[in-house]
């Protein structure tokens, strides 16, 4: 692909790309600092295809960000759940081995505020 190549973006789509207001845009082509052409009523701004290539390539970065982000959220949610998990089988088992059964196994009591979902 030659680097002189690009794409025609429209005014939305080059408002998104550059992160530049829509009025701003307007006016650089109003002014001529822009390339750009109008067909059928609507106006496309240049932009090599260098640059809409760093654009996908941002727009990937920015979506495994983000799923990272949410991916650390459920593991810290995941640990937490199973620490108080771990805190619960601790308790039970220390009731347990404080209340020895007649036949031999160990049966506690669950606490009666214990958060039991099923």
């Amino acid at each position: 692909m030659n680097a002189s190549e690009g794409v025609w973006l429209s005014i939305n789509d080059y408002s998104r790309y550059k992160n530049v207001s829509i009025s701003t845009i307007r006016r650089h082509i109003k002014n001529n600092i822009l390339k750009h052409k109008e067909e059928n009523g609507k106006y496309y701004i240049y932009a090599s295809s260098m640059n809409k290539l760093r654009l996908r390539e941002e727009e990937e970065i920015l979506r495994i960000k983000v799923e990272l982000e949410e991916v650390r959220n459920q593991l810290r949610h995941l640990r937490e759940e199973n620490n108080e998990l771990r805190m619960l089988v601790e308790i039970y088992e220390s009731r347990a081995s404080s209340h020895p059964s007649k036949n031999g196994f160990a049966v506690a009591e669950l606490p009666p505020d214990l958060p039991i979902s099923l």
